[in-house]
């Protein structure tokens, strides 16, 4: 069995892809994960606060509109920059019925976490790591005969019993991954020569989920239906079947056996054309690190992108394009202080942003400064969502929520 092992950032493996002494089956597969930054370690005020009774109620909406298929929460990308791990254990308590992950050690942390649910990794890149699949209970995409063949290598080497439950991903209108229609024979082919995989399920990804009308979505369904009903002559016959993205289910479109919702399970609706009743889980602050006045006509930030055009109050806070905080948002953004918006001035800086809080009375030092969420205080009460900065920034919700660093610590709350 190849063994996976997890090191920490600055490790360096004993086993080099170079060693000419060293077989494929005793190379280490290294499993290089960043490390957050812990609560426990945080000094500087930036944080990221998730509320968990929020990814509650946000999967008691998903599930009210799945009318009864089966919901996989997708937790790629760290669950969309919330913390994988601390959110799986939540949605599991909640009892949704598996996750969805783009890469295999997104699974092996959700694994290694303790989360017990099933897990499906869609990715469809394994390297050779297999046996970890295997090993860790985890369901595989395929679309590719390789992956038949990786899969049942290890089946017949007597490694792990078989067959081996697999999804298999249908391209119907994405040219990304999966089978095309016309590669289906082959496929079909493929799997009827490999007893030891067993499809367990079918799946594809819709291109246009969030599209006004459901034209699109109706068009890859038909085309996935006739895959579907092309392999069931060929004796491939699935339990589950699955296509309808956050998009997708918040329309009741394409729900099939079973969901995979991402976005919407943290919050956002995914179209302008849904508001369904989600709440936002994620809320992003900081604090005022110095304030300064400023005289007309002098420049604000790296290359002096702001000249201000009076007597200036200047709030300069402690969270910059490092901590995933768009740079696009110089001179166009704010974040809320004492409940009220704050203008943005001057460039984004690494670590630093700087606001004109002219306008806010009696602003001090370790001021809370939100950048994402809602604010209630002395001049106000207001709110910045995702889709509000992702407008400011020439950017999509899922970059705001992805883009916020690791070294930006979660910390989780019950509301």
């Amino acid at each position: 069995m190849m063994a996976v092992r997890e090191l920490p950032p600055d490790a360096t493996s004993d086993l080099d892809a170079n060693d000419a002494d060293a077989t494929e089956s005793q190379r280490a597969i290294r499993v290089m994960r960043p490390r957050r930054a812990a609560p426990a370690d945080a000094v500087r005020p930036t944080r990221a606060e998730v509320n968990l009774g929020a990814l509650r109620h946000n999967v008691a909406v998903v599930r009210e509109r799945a009318q009864g298929a089966k919901v996989w929460a997708v937790l790629k990308a760290d669950g969309y920059g919330h913390g994988a791990p601390a959110v799986a254990r939540t949605l599991e308590r909640a009892k949704v019925d598996g996750f969805c992950v783009a890469l295999l050690e997104e699974a092996i942390e959700l694994r290694d976490a303790g989360i017990a649910a099933p897990i499906l990794v869609m990715g469809g890149y394994y390297g050779r790591a297999y046996d970890e699949v295997l090993r860790r209970n985890l369901t595989p995409v395929l679309y590719d005969p390789s992956h038949l063949e990786g899969f049942a290598r290890m089946v017949r080497s007597g490694s792990f019993p078989g067959p081996v439950s697999v999804h298999v991903k249908i391209d119907t209108g994405m040219a990304r991954l999966g089978v095309r229609p016309k590669d289906l024979p082959a496929f079909a082919d493929a799997l009827a020569d490999t007893p030891e995989i067993r499809v367990e399920g079918l799946m594809t990804h819709l291109a246009n989920a969030d599209a006004e009308t459901a034209d699109d979505n109706d068009a890859q369904v038909a085309r996935f239906d006739e895959a579907t009903a092309y392999l069931a002559k060929r004796g491939v016959r699935a339990k589950l079947r699955h296509a309808a993205n956050s998009a997708a289910l918040l329309k009741q479109s394409a729900l099939l056996d079973a969901v995979r919702p991402g976005i919407a399970v943290f919050g956002i609706c995914p179209s302008i054309h849904d508001r369904a009743d989600l709440q936002m889980a994620m809320r992003v602050r900081t604090e005022v690190v110095d304030v300064r006045t400023i005289d007309p006509g002098d420049p604000v930030g790296y290359g002096g992108l702001y000249r201000a055009s009076r007597p200036t109050r200047i709030a300069t806070v402690s969270m910059g394009y490092a901590d995933g905080l768009p740079r696009a948002l110089s001179n166009r953004g704010a974040m809320l202080v004492r409940g009220k918006r704050a203008p943005i001035v001057g460039a984004v800086s690494m670590d630093m942003t700087m606001l004109d809080v002219t306008e806010i009375p009696d602003v001090g030092l370790r001021d809370e400064v939100v950048v994402l969420g809602g604010q209630e205080g002395t001049s106000g009460k207001d709110f910045i969502g995702a889709e509000e900065m992702a407008r400011n920034a020439d950017q999509i919700p899922w970059e705001v929520l992805t883009q916020i660093s690791r070294r930006v610590p979660r910390f989780y709350r019950e509301p």
